[in-house]
């Protein structure tokens, strides 16, 4: 009997071992140890005052952000735009052109944990208030003393954000898919609905094991959207994620999110004073009515929601009436 148990807890470490050890060992094959994504960005040049349309990189609040300008020879308003997770400034591409061919001056950034040469280690360094001071500082380095604001996703919540801090840099503010980061945060801790809806959150913050996720099977999570996401964004997201740390800094935008914390909380409930426009899906699994129908108590300035037909990727579903719905919204506010 005893021969038979040591057997049995042989192969039971031997089990607990392939367990612990075979994700790692995919993970480590799944890497692009080559790291092309960040060469093409190395090559890139540095963004000056004089730049054509394009890809740069610039230096901003002691990082180096990778950034797509458009128009920055044009005389209108700045225009400064913010991704999601776990998307990059790529998104935004339509709109640069658009807005560019407008007369604006239009910034798109890789934020904070997307950039390859702005991924600082440690949770503590992906807290709301660094992301915010990146994109008042990333406007200080272009130039924009005010600029229009559009953010989507994790970028709208920064978004929201920049608006209640800095509200003298502000024209006008668009968000997508996420309302006022203090109404969500109001949905989160009263709404049943929502509590649903954000669970996913809480599994995003849960240590190594996400990223693990992400990585071993990017292909079907980033290919099982094709149709949402365009086939060249999907590549550029693959290419981010693919290198060793991507996903744990953007990952780190979560974890970073203390909802329990109190005094973090409070700071997200400031009334919004610039003009917004809210564009958000009708079928988006995210956010409950609960939270949008809570936003109008949030603003003391103009708010305009607008429901479309679509889900979470509001700028992929509805290009056209989004750039449509943009574009006249900063003409009342130039």
């Amino acid at each position: 009997m005893i021969m038979i148990w040591e057997r049995i807890k042989k192969g039971l470490l031997i089990t607990i071992g392939l367990i612990i050890l075979l994700p790692i060992f995919f993970y480590i094959i799944s890497i692009n140890w080559s790291n092309s994504h960040t060469a093409r960005i190395d090559a890139l040049p540095i963004l000056t005052n004089r730049v054509d349309n394009g890809e740069y990189r610039l230096h901003a609040n002691d990082l180096e952000f990778y950034v797509r300008v458009g128009g920055m020879q044009n005389k209108g308003p700045g225009v400064i735009l913010l991704h999601g997770f776990p998307e990059s400034s790529i998104v935004w591409k339509p709109l640069i052109d658009s807005a560019a061919a407008n007369g604006y001056r239009v910034v798109a950034f890789d934020q904070r944990g997307y950039s390859p040469n702005a991924r600082p280690k440690g949770i503590e360094n992906y807290e709301i208030h660094h992301l915010v001071q990146d994109v008042i500082a990333v406007a200080d380095q272009v130039g924009l003393d005010t600029f229009h604001l559009v953010g989507h996703d994790w970028g709208s919540a920064v978004g929201w954000k920049v608006v209640m801090d800095h509200p003298d840099r502000i024209h006008t503010y668009t968000a997508m898919a996420v309302p006022h980061v203090g109404a969500f945060f109001e949905g989160i801790l009263n709404d049943p609905e929502q509590q649903k809806r954000s669970d996913y959150m809480n599994k995003l913050r849960i240590p190594i094991l996400p990223e693990l996720l992400i990585q071993i099977f990017k292909n079907r999570i980033f290919k099982g959207l094709e149709g949402r996401w365009h086939p060249h964004e999907i590549k550029e997201y693959m290419d981010i994620h693919s290198e060793h740390g991507a996903s744990t800094a953007a990952l780190n935008w979560y974890r970073a999110m203390d909802y329990e914390d109190q005094e973090l909380l409070e700071s997200l409930n400031k009334k919004v004073t610039r003009s917004t426009l809210f564009l958000y899906g009708e079928h988006d699994p995210i956010v409950s009515e609960f939270v949008v129908k809570k936003q109008p108590s949030y603003m003391e300035a103009p708010l305009k929601s607008i429901k479309l037909d679509v889900g979470h990727s509001v700028m992929q579903e509805a290009e056209d009436r989004v750039l449509k719905e943009i574009m006249e919204h900063w003409s009342k506010h130039k």
